[in-house]
């Protein structure tokens, strides 16, 4: 007799995206994190951490990085508990899942990456008062923030949609 495999629902299968993105982003932040945690320990090893220049752009979008990466397990835990039996998703949830991803990674480059490119055109980035390359850096970050959180807000009129749904129909 063959073994019946029960039907898993697409909110499901969105559950368990959001789920593990947000682990994998969570465990990248936590890796990364040990970049800072070397300088202080070992002192500077390398071109990138031979002075303090970098360290709070890096630690910063590190830390954004995994708050934010557990706000998307915490997104996926309430999508996997929906019941999904009259429930379908929309393309609104898929977008609200790639916004959060594209997000948390453009935190990143642009925190990490980004702070190294514009300090490396123009030197002593940290030190300088807010002008327009400090600015450029900051539209950066400011529109991966954007992103992340407009995802946020799409997967959460999504779920309250749902949830509206489900009570008034009861």
């Amino acid at each position: 007799m063959a073994k019946q495999t029960p039907a898993i629902d697409e909110t499901t299968i969105l559950g368990v995206r959001f789920i593990r993105w947000g682990l994998g982003l969570f465990i990248l932040g936590l890796l990364l994190g040990y970049g800072p945690l070397g300088y202080y320990f070992r002192g500077p090893t390398s071109v990138f951490l031979d002075n303090n220049e970098a360290l709070w752009s890096w630690t910063l979008a590190t830390h954004m990085v995994q708050v934010g990466a557990l706000g998307m397990v915490a997104i996926g835990a309430v999508y996997w508990l929906l019941p999904g039996d009259k429930l379908e998703t929309e393309a609104l949830d898929y977008t609200a899942f790639w916004l959060c991803v594209v997000g948390l990674i453009g935190i990143f480059l642009t925190g990490c990456v980004g702070y190294s490119v514009v300090n490396a055109v123009w030197p002593r980035l940290d030190t300088t008062a807010l002008s327009v390359k400090k600015y450029i850096w900051l539209i950066g970050q400011g529109l991966s923030m954007a992103l992340y959180l407009i995802g946020v807000l799409l997967a959460y009129l999504s779920i309250r949609h749902v949830t509206e749904v489900r009570t008034t129909s009861a």
